[in-house]
């Protein structure tokens, strides 16, 4: 281990950490994909290469971007943005729809999925986190202050929401977690939520008078059903199937769990291997093994902010606190389903679930601040050169 991170800069910690995550990964999706074998075919070492590989491109685009200067980052967001706009405008009419949402865009010639909102999370964080750097003085002006940064908000989540609500809601806290960090007047934000709101009912009250001549939300109906199913006082045990076998996982594996592939509700869990990944995690891993993983991503968050608080530039601490709470916030959710605190979502826990486009975006994340820790590192070597320099002298 020491002899590669000899050859990365930043963080060395949070190299150890994604590294262990990935490594971990690689046994929980080999073990949990006999569901995905006995509905598509193939064989589990199938998708274990195409795990493989995308663990692989990852972690290349991730020592890529750790090796630029974050100046690059800043001043390519805008442009970062406005391509995330283009492909989920994309998305929204030529996406490839699956299980009634449209969500991913089919690359051609290799035949891989990308979901969009995946990088528009990315995007919308650099964006943000310029604007609020270069337009701290002007934040009370309406033109400069207020459209720029209001306008990204709402077009990047109102695209997301038509088919991935629990996607919206985590980017729009994210983005008004930022706008809170930055010291954005409270006034300000609470124009912004109040028009988004405005905004959703507008759309929902437009579904119901369309119906069914024009399915405007057409997933509006399941985040109902899946609201009920968790809430209900009268849910049946099996349409609360999914979330009941989850937590019941989690019970099965007890302090120790059943051992790795040892493990047979995952078999009756539709996506263990990404949407239910943490009650399977359970079930084999058992409880000591959910602490573990637990203390792994709080350090990993506790390590970027760190980063970014020791930061020189506004626009550098704004990015590591939007990333850091991008990573934790999903691998909360994932965590919260599993234990029936929240409804079912699609969030996945990054690093770890079978899924190319989150861990291709989780690892680009990661390079990122890698890249203004690296930054750090070196402001630090020369200050201490230069004191030697002048002591020697």
């Amino acid at each position: 281990m020491k002899s590669l991170l000899k050859y990365l800069g930043g963080d060395k910690g949070i190299w150890i950490i994604v590294f262990l995550l990935m490594l971990i990964s690689l046994v929980c999706v080999f073990s949990f994909v006999p569901i995905l074998v006995k509905t598509e075919g193939g064989s589990p070492f199938k998708y274990l290469f195409k795990h493989v590989i995308y663990i692989a491109i990852g972690i290349a685009v991730m020592y890529y971007l750790h090796r630029l200067d974050p100046k690059y980052f800043s001043k390519l967001s805008k442009f970062g943005l406005i391509m995330a706009i283009f492909l989920l405008i994309f998305t929204f009419f030529f996406g490839v729809r699956i299980n009634d949402a449209s969500r991913w865009i089919k690359i051609p010639i290799v035949g891989l999925t990308f979901q969009t909102s995946d990088f528009a999370k990315l995007a919308l964080i650099l964006y943000l986190s310029k604007q609020l750097a270069v337009k701290k003085d002007n934040f009370l002006d309406w033109k400069t202050g207020f459209v720029p940064i209001a306008s990204a908000i709402v077009i990047t989540c109102g695209l997301i929401f038509k088919d991935n609500f629990s996607t919206a809601v985590l980017l729009g806290t994210i983005a008004f977690l930022l706008l809170f960090v930055g010291k954005y007047p409270m006034k300000r934000i609470g124009v912004l939520v109040a028009g988004g709101l405005g905004l959703v009912s507008i759309a929902v009250l437009l579904h119901f008078a369309l119906q069914p001549e024009i399915q405007l939300i057409p997933r509006l109906d399941t985040w109902v059903s899946r609201y009920t199913k968790a809430f209900g006082e009268e849910t049946s045990i099996i349409e609360n199937a999914q979330a009941i076998n989850a937590e019941l996982a989690i019970h099965v594996g007890g302090l120790f769990g059943e051992g790795v592939g040892k493990g047979r509700l995952k078999e009756y869990l539709p996506e263990a291997y990404a949407d239910f990944f943490f009650s399977s995690f359970v079930e084999e891993f058992g409880i000591f093994g959910a602490i573990i993983l637990i203390l792994l991503y709080m350090s990993l968050m506790y390590r970027i902010f760190r980063i970014g608080l020791k930061a020189d530039k506004l626009f550098h601490t704004y990015v590591c606190i939007g990333i850091g709470s991008l990573l934790m916030l999903q691998a909360s959710i994932n965590m919260l389903v599993c234990t029936r605190i929240i409804p079912v979502t699609g969030q996945n826990i990054p690093f770890l679930a079978m899924g190319g486009s989150a861990m291709v975006t989780a690892c680009a994340a990661v390079g990122i601040v890698q890249s203004i820790a690296n930054k750090q590192n070196k402001g630090k070597e020369v200050a201490t050169t230069t004191q030697k320099n002048s002591i020697a002298e």
